[in-house]
């Protein structure tokens, strides 16, 4: 889809900060200008960042997962990645806190990664 399709799912990806944040997961944001902020950042820091973490880490990957063939190891790593960015945005955006520190980067990384994909998937627009 290209930028049309990044710039019709982020609002939608907004929505769903907004969603986790009112879960109990200790994700807090203080208005939708916020998580409208805090949706771009987490794709730019996604687009920036993510070779360089993945070079970074390829080295425990490999080990770890035996040269990939663990695949929920691949999974994980994924995931630890998705917490770094979520974590990232939160320490960048002013509005954007973690109440719990790790445990609510952890949660709140998982809960916007499912409900980011779902949605995106049900509005056909991945």
């Amino acid at each position: 889809m290209g930028p049309i399709g990044w710039l019709l799912q982020w609002p939608i990806r907004a929505l769903v900060l907004l969603l986790v944040a009112a879960m109990p997961l200790g994700v807090e944001l203080s208005s939708f200008s916020t998580a409208l902020g805090s949706a771009a950042l987490i794709g730019l820091l996604g687009t920036v960042l993510m070779i360089p973490l993945k070079l970074v880490l390829a080295l425990p990957w490999a080990l770890v997962s035996l040269g990939g063939l663990i695949t929920p190891i691949n999974w994980l790593f994924n995931w630890l990645i998705a917490v770094i960015l979520f974590s990232l945005t939160a320490f960048l955006i002013d509005g954007f806190r973690l109440k719990n520190g790790l445990s609510s980067a952890v949660l709140g990384a998982m809960a916007y990664g499912v409900l980011s994909t779902l949605f995106i998937h049900l509005l056909d627009l991945g």
